[in-house]
């Protein structure tokens, strides 16, 4: 059995989704925040790249040089500094890029890894928006298997 492996058979796994927003990043708090109080429990940083629908879209991301090593690495930076590192070292962490559709990728990945709660920043400014949280999360929130803590920008520490 890998590492890896062992990582997602963790007793706890709190999957967090990130499109690098500030709401990501007060939600992100509050998933580090449950990972420390369940010590053995397992952090997983999920980022979604959209992939485009138009097929002549398609073909021309994936024609440009090296686009998707160059994507990697800001990605891969982005994460280290706005996440890895705000996280203890005794913290279990994976991180997983997928590109999809957002919501259909975020739900077919936590059902896979079995995530024990998705955590989500809501979008919006204020509480009288739109009932919901924005189509992404909403679509979630409504399919999820698990439950999903959504994660208003008010609840900023």
């Amino acid at each position: 059995m890998s590492e890896q492996d062992n990582k997602l058979n963790a007793t706890q796994k709190v999957l967090f989704c990130t499109d690098f927003s500030e709401n990501a990043d007060i939600a992100f708090q509050h998933a580090l925040d449950l990972v420390l109080r369940r010590p053995g429990s397992l952090l997983i940083i999920l980022h979604v790249i959209p992939e485009p629908e138009a097929e002549f879209w398609k073909t021309y991301i994936y024609e440009v040089d090296n686009i998707d090593d160059k994507a990697k690495q800001d990605i891969d930076e982005r994460i280290r500094q706005s996440y890895l590192s705000k996280i203890p070292p005794e913290i279990l962490v994976h991180v997983e890029i997928k590109i999809g559709r957002d919501y259909q990728t975020i739900l077919n990945f936590a059902n896979e890894i079995h995530a024990d709660i998705i955590v989500m920043g809501r979008r919006g400014h204020s509480n009288w928006e739109r009932p919901f949280f924005g189509s992404v999360v909403e679509r979630v929130v409504r399919r999820a298997e698990c439950p999903v803590l959504i994660v208003p920008r008010s609840a900023k520490k």
